[in-house]
This record gives structure tokens, sequence and C-alpha cells, in this order.
């Protein structure tokens, strides 16, 4: 088997997906799947199958298609927009129709009465903006299937025409229904504008990331530095990395030591010391010295493309509501027509009432088009989503606020998400005088631990001072030769650790006159209202916390949280996160918070993403929900407002509502137990 990718044009709504799969499988050997945001298809065919069967099959069924080269492109959106405004200006009018009608009201306007103003102002409406409707209905009764293209142009079509049978047959006193045509395309065509936006946006996580790649490598030849493209380092060969530089790809120190910034790749806030022998990954950032590296991995076999592909695969998976939309649109159009059909049949050979069948039957159509299914959802989740974004709270869609209330799990990275993201100093040991020094001494460094302790009170001279690659710092304070740094470097200089209880902290300790003086506990501390953010979603949820940091860390901000050790998984890299992930979804949806990059397979993955508007870039495009700034209580709210949202369009169906709870409560019960 292998795998082909092709670009597809011309889909309009769900029903063309499915339908473009539906061909496409009952082909021997082929497995298809038809992303429509992406306007893609993900095709798993035998050997013999040539992409050339595959494209022709597609466009005999009336759409595009081409081989898949790059990311889709950006569309131009701006005739799309100028369709919508002068369709809502056009339509205007005729609305004001509809409002003179109501009993009562002072407010007349009789030169829109008339049936000829009317035609003019509806005619273009119904033809030129349109147009997309009637040709999306032509490809798709062409191809066998309808679509809601159909539906739109059918009813609007029915309204439009049986209007101008009324002015021509009765001119005088006619029946007009050209307001309901001209507003029903306006609206609609506004909801492909709407959608047309969301799917410019969902590219931008794969862009994001691939932009972390670096673009060139200092490859070290016979002993001399020669620039060369990424794509042409292979493995084995040596590269040289300076201060400031990304890592170019996966590979190993074998000279030198550093301090590598990982945070894109582990979310932990505190850069890692690397010497010889200590692997490295591309796209972290070198941030103190000069070292060499032998290349491991390249091209697509980096963590960095493994992470790229993790998150296109999980925006190419279909979410189950989608499925369930291609279902219904399958049928829907089908049956209204059907019933339409049958409303004339029985009015005209039942009651012979001509007048009344066409009538009664255009009802059905114009009911049905797609006013319910198309309109009525998408009104309750626009004012949802916009009374959500007043709270700081973005969807990127309906579908994520629909999801986000059927949500049994919520994990929480730790890093920037349930703590601030930066190392404090929490606690200080021994001596006060030698920490006062140490302070003054720290301050000379660019470290983040020295930035951190270097916030806090100093007093002395420093005379000197020598950094001492990825253990810390050798200075002379006030005529006195301090050591600065790790247990490593402590441990290197021969000197016996104290006792302290520096548990679940990163511990500095200050040595002199030779032995180990005083020592900074640094933390990256708890948000304020983690844990009555967490307490409340363990009421009805299982709550996790997922993190590439140490286990007793993450151990420890659990204990802070109340959330039971079993529910910490500690010590995983990106792409782990989001196997961890599918194999909670298992055991019911979930929800993933997080802000890093190294977040972003498991955004992606999880039924619904939620990443901070302070967070990375790739976090936020993967994202499903967005909470602006840093505040863990938009959780709450983004929560809370779905659930609202969804109970205003169940109309206060209690019965799906008790499911649900139900469902929360069991999984919530089978986690303690």
């Amino acid at each position: 088997m292998k795998t082909v990718e092709l670009s597809i044009q011309g889909m309009t709504c769900a029903a063309c997906s499915a339908r473009i799969e539906k061909v496409l499988n009952k082909m021997d050997g082929v497995d298809a799947t038809v992303n429509l945001p992406l306007e893609t298809a993900t095709i798993r065919v035998e050997d013999g199958i040539t992409e050339e069967e595959l494209i022709a099959r597609i466009e005999k069924i009336g759409y595009g298609a081409e081989r898949k080269v790059e990311l889709t492109p950006k569309h131009d959106l701006r005739p799309l927009e100028r369709k919508v405004l002068i369709s809502a200006l056009l339509s205007a009018p005729l609305l004001l129709v509809m409002i003179t009608h109501i009993p009562g009201l002072m407010f007349h306007a009789d030169w829109l009465m008339n049936p000829w103003w009317q035609f003019a102002l509806a005619t273009p409406v119904q033809f030129w903006i349109g147009a997309q409707f009637y040709q999306g209905a032509y490809k798709s009764l062409k191809s066998g299937a309808a679509n809601m293209d159909v539906l739109v142009a059918t009813g609007t079509s029915a309204a439009y025409f049986y209007s101008v049978f009324e002015m021509l047959i009765h001119p005088m006193n006619p029946s007009l229904y050209f307001e309901t045509s001209a507003v029903l395309i306006t609206l609609v065509l506004l909801g492909k504008w709407l959608e047309a936006r969301a799917k410019e946006k969902t590219t931008d996580a794969l862009k994001s990331l691939l932009s972390l790649q670096a673009k060139e490598a200092i490859l070290l030849v016979d002993g001399e530095e020669r620039s060369v493209a990424i794509d042409l380092v292979n493995v084995g060969d040596v590269i040289v990395v300076r201060p400031g530089e990304k890592v170019p790809v996966d590979g190993k120190i074998v000279e030198g030591e550093t301090v590598i910034d990982e945070s894109m790749l582990t979310g932990e806030s505190i850069p890692s010391e690397k010497g010889i022998g200590f692997d490295v990954v591309g796209g972290t950032i070198n941030r103190t010295h000069r070292f060499l590296m032998a290349a491991e991995r390249v091209g697509s076999e980096t963590m960095l493309a493994q992470i790229v592909r993790v998150v296109e695969q999980a925006q190419t998976d279909k979410a189950p509501i989608q499925r369930q939309a291609d279902r219904i649109s399958g049928v829907f159009v089908p049956i209204v027509v059907a019933i339409s059909a049958v409303t004339f049949a029985v009015w005209l050979f039942g009651f012979n009432d001509l007048d009344m069948a066409i009538r009664s039957s255009i009802a059905v159509l114009v009911i049905a088009c797609p006013c319910a299914l198309g309109l009525a959802t998408p009104t309750s989740i626009m004012v949802g989503t916009g009374r959500a974004a007043e709270q700081g709270v973005l969807f990127k869609g309906g579908g994520q606020l629909e999801s986000l209330n059927g949500v049994d799990i919520v994990v929480f990275d730790k890093t920037g998400t349930l703590t601030n993201g930066t190392p404090e100093v929490v606690a200080t040991f021994g001596d006060e005088s030698f920490l006062q020094r140490a302070v003054m001494a720290e301050r000379q460094s660019t470290h983040p631990l020295a930035e951190a302790i270097g916030r806090g009170v100093g007093v002395g001279h420093v005379e000197q001072v020598e950094e001492l690659s990825g253990r810390g710092l050798k200075a002379v304070v006030d005529g006195k030769e301090h050591l600065i740094g790790s247990v490593r470097m402590m441990r290197e200089a021969g000197f016996t650790l104290p006792d302290w209880d520096m548990q679940a902290m990163t511990p500095v300790y200050v040595a002199s006159e030779s032995k180990v003086v005083a020592a900074f506990g640094l933390q990256d501390r708890l948000k304020e209202g983690s844990r009555a953010v967490v307490q409340r979603l363990a009421t009805t949820r299982q709550v996790y916390v997922l993190t590439g940091d140490r286990k007793e860390v993450a151990l420890d901000v659990a204990r802070e949280l109340g959330i039971a050790e079993a529910n910490v998984i500690a010590e995983v890299l990106p792409v782990e996160k989001a196997d961890h992930i599918e194999a909670l979804k298992q055991r019911g949806r979930v929800a993933m918070v997080g802000d890093g990059m190294n977040d972003a397979p498991a955004l992606a993955v999880a039924d619904v993403g939620i990443a901070f508007g302070s967070g990375t870039d790739v976090a936020l495009e993967a994202a499903d929900v967005t909470i602006m700034g840093r505040d863990i209580e938009g959780v709450d709210r983004a929560i809370e407002m779905s659930a609202l949202t969804m109970r205003n369009i169940r109309q206060n169906d209690d019965r799906s509502y008790r499911r649900t709870r139900l469902r929360r409560q069991r999984i919530t019960t089978e986690s303690r137990l």
C-alpha cells in the first residue's frame, strides 16, 4: 500500500466530500478520506493504482483534482466579501417589506410594495450573487447526489419564479416572495464567507511548525566551515552551532558544552545543560556557547518533522460530528424534495387546487431551505461565540463550541498553563550574606536562572565573573571567590551537599572557602486560580496533568491541585503527548489545555484543544479554543459558554443534557475507583 495526497477543487459542503469519498472507496484497493476544510484527499492505494486513475475518477463526477505538492495556498476572499456586501444591500429593502407586515406597526413604505421594484432588487441576487449555488447544484446532480446547494437553488428558485408568476398573472394584488429568496441567499452566502475564513486558517499550524526549522546549517569539512541549505545535510555530517542559532537537525554533541533552550520541545522554561554525548533536537536554540554536533536524523526523520506529521494527520481525520453531517446531507435534500412533490400532488389531485398546490409545495422547500438545518443552529452558535469573545474566549468555529460541551476528560499541560512559566526563587538556605553576594554575581549573567536570582536583594562588590558552561559561575565578590551553580558543578568541585529539603525545586548552590554555604531553591509557581478551576472541573470530569517536566516536579504540582497521582503523566516528548491523548480518548471525549509548541500535537489530536493567547503561534493555530491572556479561569468560562449555547440549540432538551451528565459521572466514578 502507498499513500497519495491530492488537492480537491469545487467542494462546497459535506455532501460533496462524502460523495468523492464514496466514489473513490468503490474502487478496489482504495481507502480514501476527504477533508473539506483542507480541500484535500488522503488516499491509501495498492501499488497498481496510479494517481492519474484517481484524478480521472474525481473529475468524472464534476470536481477538480491534482497532486498535492504543498500546503493549501491562501485564497483571495475579497470577491466573496464584495458579493456578501452587495447582496446584503440589495436584500435590506426587501427585508423591510416583511417588517411592514407586522400588525400595529406605524412604519409604511408603499414604494417597497411595487412588485417591479422588488423584482429589480431580487433578480441580481438570485442569478448573479446566487450563481454559485446553481453551479454547485448542477455539479452535485451530475455526480448523482444532492447537496445543500440543490436545496438552496430549488427553494429560492421556487420562491422567485412563483413571485414572477404572481406579478404577471395578478399585477394588482400579487403574492410575492422575493424577500424570501433574496434574504436566504444573503444569509447562506454569509455563512459561506465565514466558512472560507475558517478554512484559510486551517494550515497555519503546520506553517508555524515549519518556520521553526533552521534554513541553513554550517558543516565542518576538512577543518573549514561551510554554510549549506538544510536539505543538503546528511546523516553523519559534523555541524557547527553558534550561540543564538537554531540547532538545524537532530543529533549528538561531539565537542563543546552549552545551554539549550528546549521550551519549544518540552515546554520547560528552564534551559537544559548539554555536553559531549548529549542529544540535541532540531529547532531548539543554542543559548550560550559554540559546539559541534553529529547529524543523526535529517529531513522527514527529525523530531520536528514528526510533530508536523502528527498535527497534519489530526487535521485530516474527521470528527464524529462531521461524519454525522455527511450522513444527514446525503438523505436530507432528497427527502425534502420528495415531501414537496407529495404535497403538490395531494393538493392538486386530492383537492383540485392548483394555486394551493404551488403555494404549499413551495412552503415546504422554503421552510426547509435551509432555515432549520442551515441557519437556526449556526445563528445560535454565532450568538454563543460572540458572547464568549466578549469574555475573552475565542472559538475557532461552531463545531468546537459543540464538541467542548461533550468533553469527559480535561488534560492540562503544566508549564505556562497551570504554572506561570517562569522560574522564581521560592526558598533560600544557608548564610544570608553569601546569598546576597551571589545575587550580585548572578546579575552579570543572562541565564534564565541567573535572571531569577538576580531579582533578589544583593550586597557586595563584584570584581570578576567567569561563566562556566553548563555549570554556573565563578565570581570574586568582596575579595572572596564564590562558586555558584548546579549540583553537577558542586560535585565536580568535590563539595558535600548539605541535607536541605529541596524536593520539587531546581537548586542553585553557593560555595565559598571550600564548602557549600548557601543555596537558592527555584520553582515555577502555580497560577492564581489554578486550584479552584481544577477542583470545579473535577466534580464532573476527570482531570489530568501531562508534561515533559520531571515526574517529581509534576507530582508536587498535582498534590497542590488535588489531582490524583494516577492522573499525572510526566517526562513525555511532544509526539508521546499525542499518543497519551489518543489513549485517553478510548475512555471518553478529551480536551487538552496547553500553550507551547510542544503541546501542538496533543492539542490537534484531542477532541478539543484549548490554548492561551499568550502561547506560541503554533499552539494557537492547532487549538480549537483560544483563551485570551493567561487567565486559567477562561477554561471554565469556555466550557460554561459551550454548555449554555448547546442547551439553547436543543431548546432545553433535558434528556440529552442528562445523558451527557450521567456519562461524565460514570467516567469520573471509574477513575476514582
